[in-house]
């Protein structure tokens, strides 16, 4: 069992975590493995990041594992990510429940298998009453398909003479999103050292701090999750304010 960490100092704790998991592909090719053995080390660090934020007490964890764009991969890199997280669904239902994890998928399901979409269904319905992490997947999930898909929603109710152009707000165009019961992000993590954002929760992220690490997504674990945390505690934020 891991040792609860020791965050004693008075810093501001971000509410919403969510993380951009970089990197599987790359850790098995720098120890000349199978992308599949990345995919399967990367699992097991969701696992361990799930209970570092049930640990640190973080209400939200956002994590980015299959973007709109992973469709262009290859035929059978994308057979093994989903025979993945089918196990996922299968085998983590437990271990959710015995943690109080609430697990909502965010994304474009159209693209997914149907027995996925009906795993991907059960464990929302089982873990619907959980109130200790809420877990929140992005599958086959891009934030410009998002924003078009929730402008397309409010286009059609205007022309239904459901609501007026005028009533168009920002908090209003937010809950057309997908993430409309979620709060927004106070910190994104990206691991393998890239820099960008990569089309990830592109609405949601207008205020949101950043760390970059420079370690690859396997070799995640809680002491990477504390340490954003305080990275995150010593930043002001500002939300375009001037300096106090």
């Amino acid at each position: 069992m891991e040792a609860v960490p020791n965050l004693s100092e008075p810093i501001s704790m971000p509410k919403h975590i969510a993380i951009i998991m970089d990197g599987n592909g790359r850790w098995a090719a720098a120890r000349h493995l199978p992308r599949a053995i990345g995919h399967k080390r990367g699992a097991e660090a969701v696992r361990r990041t799930v209970k570092a934020a049930k640990n640190l007490g973080i209400s939200y964890l956002t994590l980015f594992g299959f973007s709109s764009e992973n469709w262009k991969r290859s035929h059978s890199e994308i057979l093994d990510l989903m025979q993945l997280l089918r196990f996922y669904l299968r085998n983590e239902l437990e271990e959710m429940m015995k943690n109080g994890v609430r697990l909502r998928i965010i994304g474009d399901r159209a693209k997914l298998d149907p027995d996925i979409v009906t795993l991907i269904e059960e464990v929302e319905a089982a873990t619907v009453k959980n109130t200790g992490v809420n877990l929140t997947l992005a599958l086959s999930y891009g934030g410009r398909h998002e924003i078009v898909e929730a402008t397309r929603k409010i286009a059609k109710e205007i022309v239904a003479g459901k609501i007026s152009a005028e009533d168009i707000s920002e908090s209003m165009f937010a809950n057309y999103l997908e993430t409309a019961t979620i709060p927004d992000p106070d910190l994104i993590i990206r691991t393998s050292g890239e820099k960008r954002i990569s089309n990830f929760l592109l609405w949601q992220s207008a205020y949101t701090e950043f760390v970059f690490l420079d370690k690859f997504w396997p070799d995640f674990t809680q002491k990477d999750v504390e340490d954003a945390v305080r990275e995150f505690g010593n930043r002001e934020r500002r939300y375009g304010a001037a300096d106090s």
